[in-house]
């Protein structure tokens, strides 16, 4: 059980990688188009950050059951992804239309970093 999840942890952190920067393309695109980000993007952001909440569940299940990441770090990375994409969206959705775009893909961007850098440290 615990290598499957193990599994399942490490090709839902790869596969988060490549999500984030399809949706940071996708964002900054639609910010240098001038355009309103759109309802498909607004989903496709909230799907990452649901990802990313059933990404950190595993790995909490993985650190109870003494699987340990090779550096705390790794942890730390985890929870900053998990709080900093929903408040990213509460903070983008409350402004103007064209900040909305390039707050998004800025996250979107800026959450990628905390995943690279979450596998090199997980080990």
């Amino acid at each position: 059980m615990v290598d499957a999840l193990a599994f399942l942890h490490d090709l839902g952190a790869r596969a988060l990688v490549v999500y984030a920067v399809l949706l940071g393309l996708w964002g900054t695109y639609s910010y240098f188009r001038h355009n309103q980000v759109s309802g498909s993007f607004r989903s496709s952001y909230l799907i990452m950050a649901g990802l990313v909440a059933a990404q950190g569940l595993f790995g909490a299940i993985l650190f109870a059951a003494g699987n340990r990441p090779g550096e705390l770090l790794h942890v730390v990375y985890g929870i900053f992804a998990v709080l900093f994409l929903p408040g990213a969206y509460v903070y983008a959705h409350a402004g103007p239309k064209r900040r909305e775009a390039i707050t998004l893909a800025a996250a979107a961007w800026i959450v990628l970093v905390a995943y690279l850098r979450g596998i090199g440290t997980g080990g």
